[in-house]
């Protein structure tokens, strides 16, 4: 496996804004979006317990239906793809099952190995005391999965604008996930910026490291 050069990685990470304004005419490659995809799928979580959904929404009248759910921001309906960040509302014991079932196929074990691993998890997240505060829980394994994505299309020279300006609760009705144990938390936009666009020439503003990093 080939590394990536840090010059690159440190120049693309300052390449990167939320971009305000995205080209219409410019298309994400398919190829290119379905790595962008896999970058959510191969995100870190908590127990890699993974629980969320990934809503890729391309009709252009549903898009249109989420733009006065999104204060008007433009993105949502101009950008080449918008994909809806939703969180599993509540854990339980069919999820963990179901994850570690994937786990004994793709690590050719036997399931009633992973036993004391599942104990444990149900334990945590379904009977113990993270069980009362876990819809908090599921929406920071989300924003994990967000960063891996803006990451991920930073490196591919993709630009993305990530939005919680938006009504999750209008959001679920017109994406369908009223009742189906999923609520919306955020989305991103992706695509290619407009040359017009002038937050692209503004100086990207953070603290310093020494202002944000403590060393022991």
């Amino acid at each position: 496996m080939s590394r990536i050069d840090n010059e690159m990685i440190h120049n693309n990470l300052n390449w990167r804004y939320a971009c305000k304004k995205f080209d219409p005419t410019k298309k994400i490659r398919e190829s290119d979006w379905n790595v962008l995809l896999d970058s959510l799928r191969l995100s870190a979580s908590s127990y890699g317990l993974q629980p969320w959904k990934f809503i890729v929404v391309q009709n252009p009248e549903i898009r249109q239906q989420l733009l006065p759910l999104s204060f008007g921001q433009t993105p949502i309906t101009e950008a080449s793809h918008l994909v809806v960040l939703a969180f599993k509302e509540k854990m339980d014991e069919a999820h963990i099952t179901q994850f570690l079932k994937k786990t004994a196929q793709v690590r050719g074990v036997d399931e009633s190995t992973l036993d004391g691993y599942k104990n444990m998890m149900i334990g945590d997240v379904v009977k113990g005391p993270r069980s009362a505060v876990i819809s908090c829980w599921a929406q920071k394994q989300v924003y994990i999965a967000m960063g891996f994505m803006l990451t991920t299309a930073a490196l591919m020279e993709i630009d993305t604008l990530p939005m919680e300006g938006i009504n999750p609760a209008e959001y679920d009705k017109v994406l369908g996930l009223e009742n189906s144990g999923f609520k919306t938390v955020a989305a991103i936009a992706c695509g290619y910026r407009a040359e017009d666009d002038a937050y692209q020439f503004a100086k990207k503003v953070r603290f310093d490291l020494k202002d944000v990093v403590i060393v022991k």
